[in-house]
This record gives structure tokens, sequence and C-alpha cells, in this order.
């Protein structure tokens, strides 16, 4: 490749539109200002790491990017498009994100194959021969394709989050979001949960993770983010997020962490 392929090639990137983009978003419930004035751009194959404290915002920073709550100001992008605030916006937002939840919301009726194919097969239309094919194919990627005739009761909590992960990756989104996936989890299956999420972020998924998990932000991350009390009040490079915190209150937090 020549310099100027190169340049061209960069241009090319850098015109791009950022995967995700919040412009000035609050959000309440009731008179509790859950979000306020949060700014943020995750640039496709960025990978986020979201830390803070229990209500800091978190989780509902993730949930309003996937419309499963609604910003009551501002404007959400997803790849340069507006998300309107209504059903049509969600389910716009849907077709390009997954997401895992704390809890495996598994159908517990449903074999693992059953529960990956449904929504390729109910959503997207998929024939039936197609979407087990492709949910196979996640099964084997998230390195348990022999739990695929099991059920869901059957099969261990970090087995289960597994599952929940290739679900998702079954509709085949651009970007995933990941809301703590391991704190529902006993300290030995940890481990195999980030395993499988550090393989996705090698493959250039644009992630954003909700997680303690510091090890994880150190070696994954791209770029680290301190919430509190609904705001953004630090982010920066790993190395820079741990090594010099710049606000007393990520210093705090850290603290009471490492």
């Amino acid at each position: 490749m020549t310099q100027e392929t190169k340049i061209d090639a960069k241009s090319a990137a850098d015109a791009r539109p950022p995967a995700i983009e919040m412009d000035s978003i609050n959000t309440w419930f009731g008179d509790f200002h859950a979000l306020k004035n949060v700014n943020l751009r995750v640039d496709l194959g960025e990978r986020i790491v979201i830390c803070g404290p229990s209500g800091s915002g978190k989780s509902t920073l993730i949930r309003c990017i996937n419309q499963l709550e609604t910003a009551r100001d501002g404007t959400i992008r997803i790849n340069g498009t507006a998300l309107a605030q209504d059903a049509s916006g969600a389910r716009a937002a849907r077709q390009e994100i997954g997401m895992v939840f704390q809890q495996f919301n598994l159908f517990p009726h449903m074999t693992v194959l059953e529960n990956c194919t449904l929504g390729p097969i109910k959503v997207a239309g998929k024939p039936k021969a197609e979407a087990e094919k492709i949910a196979r194919a996640y099964l084997d990627r998230v390195r348990i394709p022999e739990q695929a005739d099991k059920y869901p009761a059957q099969l261990s909590g970090g087995q289960q989050q597994r599952v929940a992960i290739a679900r998702a990756l079954c509709m085949q989104p651009r970007i995933m979001l990941f809301d703590e996936p391991t704190s529902a989890l006993d300290p030995e299956m940890v481990k195999e949960v980030l395993d499988t999420m550090i393989d996705l972020a090698k493959d250039g998924m644009t992630m954003i993770c909700v997680t303690h998990e510091m090890g994880f932000a150190r070696s994954v991350a791209d770029r680290v983010i301190f919430m509190d009390h609904g705001e953004i009040i630090e982010e920066n490079s790993p190395e820079l997020f741990f090594k010099a915190p710049k606000s007393r209150r990520t210093k705090d937090f850290l603290g009471q962490l490492i």
C-alpha cells in the first residue's frame, strides 16, 4: 500500500459516522435525574468500559442506546442516523445492536438452539434451517456447541451467559452492549464469560461494557469511562485512567476496587 493509499484509507475511515453518538442526553425517573447532559461518541470497532458506583447511571446510559429507556432530551445517533424516541426508534436500534444483561433471560422451556433461533426466525424472517446454521456457528464461537440440545436449567451460570451472548450475536448486530454480564455469576464462572467477550473484542466488534471487572478494562478497553450521579466524570485510555486519574471521585472509586 502506498503512502497516498494509506492517507486515503484513513480519510475514508475518519469520514465515517461514529457507531454511537449521544448528544446532550437527559432522562428522569419521576423526579430523579438519572442522566445529566451526557455526551458520548463511540467509533466503529471501539471498545468502551463504563464503571462507577451503583446508581451512577451506567445501565441507564446503555439502555437508552438500545431504547429500553427513553431519553427525555437530546439526540442518539446509531451509525449516523438519529433515532426517533418512539417504537420506530426502538426497532431501528435493535436491528443494529445486541444486548446482554446481568440475568440470562433465556426461555426455560426452549432448548439452547431454540433460544438462539427464535430472533432470527421471528424477527429477521430467516428460514429455520438457515437460523439453525447461524445459531450453531455462534454457539461454536462461544465454545459451547455441544450444549445446543440442552435446556437452560441443565447448564451452569457461565454457560447460560454464553448462550445469551450467542443469542444476541445470532441477530448479527454491528454493536454489542453488555450490562454487568458477570455480576450474577459465581467467581469461578466469570473467566469463561470474560474470555468469550475478549474474543469478540479481538474480532473488532464495537462494544460498550458496564462492568466492575477492572482486569477486563485494562486488557480490552480502548477507553474507560467513569460515571457518578448521572454524569460522565472522567474518560481516558486504560493506562492513564488507572495510573493517573484526574477526578477525586475516580480516585476514591478505584481505591475501593484495587
